[in-house]
């Protein structure tokens, strides 16, 4: 049997977070929308794997075609 995730108000379907309560969570997004940089690490990580995706796979077929007309 799982447990049930417990809310941090004891009411099922019911709970609080401060930071969306004072407007951090608010804040945050519309800085990195401002800045077009994500605030968060696996965010940066799929922002620099999306732009260097294609480049990553024709640099190792250029360094392999480079080695291959060395050989």
């Amino acid at each position: 049997m799982s447990r049930r995730r417990r809310t941090n108000t004891g009411i099922p379907g019911l709970s609080f977070s401060w930071r969306r309560a004072t407007g951090l969570t608010r804040a945050k997004s519309q800085l990195s929308r401002e800045l077009g940089v994500p605030l968060t690490h696996s965010g940066r990580q799929r922002k620099a794997g999306r732009s260097l995706g294609c480049s990553v796979i024709l640099a190792l077929a250029g360094g392999a075609a480079l080695f291959a007309h060395l050989l």
